[in-house]
């Protein structure tokens, strides 16, 4: 049992450090490529635990492989246009300026009825809202809405706006996250002194951001 405890926390260990080698791309956005390694590497990862006679270090070896090439392949598609071509195909358009494009929709196999669960979870109930469309490498669609159908903006109604400033995270469950204080403009001696004026201490805090205009939201960790 021991033997196997420990396989398995190795095995984690390689699987969870390889994933974050190739990325922080969610399933729905992975490439033909990333999502074909990483299928073969929950399945190599397995082996070792479902066969205590597989070797570990022939999966360990092989998880190894693949991460590589996938790194390898990755620095190549951003050197070279044609290769990321090859590699991960290229977008479809199949409706321009309104109109349906029946051939592209062959091409890529998508039938009406996906064009149109596509486009409701994007909220587009009406097919006749739509200017362009396109399916992109990933399967996923992107569209953009006629003019008429588009939500009106600042700039449509001439209204200036200022630019809203990014709220940073900077206590998380009692504990200081001093990685974006130059995104906020905050420092350690200006978050204490706002934590003295709300009487509070690091360890009560269980969430805090703050803004670059000075506004803080504070939520107190409850006993």
């Amino acid at each position: 049992m021991i033997p196997l405890i420990i396989r398995g926390f190795i095995v984690y260990i390689v699987v969870i450090a390889s994933v974050r080698l190739m990325g922080k791309r969610q399933i729905g956005e992975l490439q033909p490529a990333e999502l074909v390694v990483t299928i073969l590497l929950s399945e190599i990862a397995a082996m070792p635990l479902e066969n205590s006679e597989t070797p570990l270090i022939q999966s360990l070896v092989s998880v190894f492989l693949l991460v590589s090439l996938e790194v390898m392949f990755s620095v190549f598609s951003m050197k070279s246009g044609k290769f990321r071509t090859l590699l991960q195909g290229h977008s479809v358009m199949i409706i321009k300026e309104g109109k349906i494009l029946q051939e592209n929709m062959k091409l890529v196999r998508y039938s009406v009825d996906d064009l149109m669960e596509a486009l409701r979870l994007k909220d587009v109930f009406d097919i006749d809202t739509v200017q362009y469309a396109y399916i992109e490498t990933n399967g996923s669609i992107s569209i953009l809405l006629k003019k008429q159908s588009s939500p009106a903006t600042n700039g449509d109604l001439n209204i200036k706006a200022n630019d809203d400033p990014i709220p940073c995270l900077v206590i998380s469950d009692g504990k200081v996250i001093t990685r974006e204080f130059d995104v906020c403009g905050l420092t350690d001696n200006k978050l204490e002194k706002i934590l003295k004026e709300k009487k509070l201490k690091k360890s009560n805090v269980l969430l805090m951001t703050y803004s670059k205009d000075g506004s803080a939201n504070i939520v107190v960790r409850e006993d």
